[in-house]
Formats: structure tokens, C-alpha cells, sequence
């Protein structure tokens, strides 16, 4: 399982290294020496991803991992829930994932994150056992990314189209 999930996860980022990032992520004929290129950071985050597909393909093949991995250790870790159940997750996280995407250019990227962030916490349950430290990760991480990125890295944001109509 770990080989496939890991093949998976490599193959997929590869896709965006080789393939995406080339055609879509367009690279000025000039750079300042000071300047990061445009793609510095998909390229980046794609190659850890790769990294780390290809890793959990090669540790996969461990007798320790296997160990880990049998079944009886497998319906441990994920509560004895179906594979029905496991499906709908999924499913849903899909669904929230592309909400997210639709929402972005309506309500801004902090507000959609923190919505976001909100709905991640509450589908893995953490969220109902901790709500005042969910509610303070849900809207500070968004929030200080936000600020970093903006202020730090002068990278600017969608503010979203209902924002702007309301004067942000």
C-alpha cells in the first residue's frame, strides 16, 4: 500500500514539476540578481513533494514499514471506520478542496482560507475536541501567512470580489 500511495504522491508531483509548472508558470526574459524567477517556490514545493513521494516508495520496501503496515496495525490508526466511510471522507475533501478554488475569486484568499482551515479541522474531528485552539489556528495561521507573504515578499493576494465591493 505504501508503494502505491508513494508512486502516487511522486508521479503527481512530478506532473506538476516537469509538466505544469514549465507551461503555465511563465518566466521573464529579466531578473534582478536579487529576485527569486516566479517559479522558485512551485518548483520547490513540487521537488519536496517528489522527495517525498519517492521516499515513502523506498521505505515502503523495509521490513520495519511492513511491519507497521500490516492490517491489524491499519484498522488501529484509521478506527475501524468502512471503507465506505473512508470513501466519503475523501470524497468530501475533494469537494471542500474545490469549493476552496471556486470560492477564492468571491470571498479572497484569508477569508476562503480561514474557512477552509476551519472545515479541514472539523472533518478530522480536532476541531471538536479543541475549538478555542482550532479557532486560533484557523485564523492566525491564514492570518500570518497572509501578512508574511504580503509584507515580507511583497506577494499579493486575491482580495475577492465581495471585499472589494465592500471597500477592502
Amino acid at each position: 500500500m505504501g508503494v502505491w500511495r508513494g508512486a502516487c504522491v511522486a508521479v503527481l508531483f512530478g506532473i506538476v514539476l516537469l509538466v505544469l509548472i514549465p507551461v503555465y508558470v511563465p518566466r521573464p526574459s529579466f531578473i534582478p540578481g536579487f529576485a527569486p524567477p516566479p517559479d522558485m517556490w512551485p518548483r520547490t514545493v513540487s521537488g519536496l513533494g517528489l522527495a517525498l513521494g519517492l521516499l515513502l516508495v523506498a521505505l515502503s520496501f523495509s521490513k520495519r514499514a511492513e511491519a507497521i503496515a500490516d492490517p491489524e496495525s491499519a484498522s488501529v490508526l484509521r478506527g475501524e471506520a468502512p471503507k465506505a466511510t473512508l470513501l466519503l471522507r475523501f470524497a468530501l475533501a475533494v469537494a471542500a478542496f474545490v469549493l476552496y478554488a471556486l470560492l477564492v475569486p468571491f470571498l479572497g484568499f484569508l477569508l476562503t482560507s480561514i474557512l477552509m482551515l476551519l472545515l479541514m479541522l472539523a472533518m478530522t474531528g480536532y476541531a471538536r475536541a479543541r475549538l478555542p485552539v482550532s479557532l486560533a489556528l484557523a485564523i492566525g495561521l491564514p492570518v500570518a501567512l497572509f501578512f508574511f507573504f504580503s509584507s515580507a515578499l511583497r506577494t499579493r493576494f486575491p482580495v475577492g470580489s465581495l471585499l472589494r465591493a465592500l471597500g477592502f
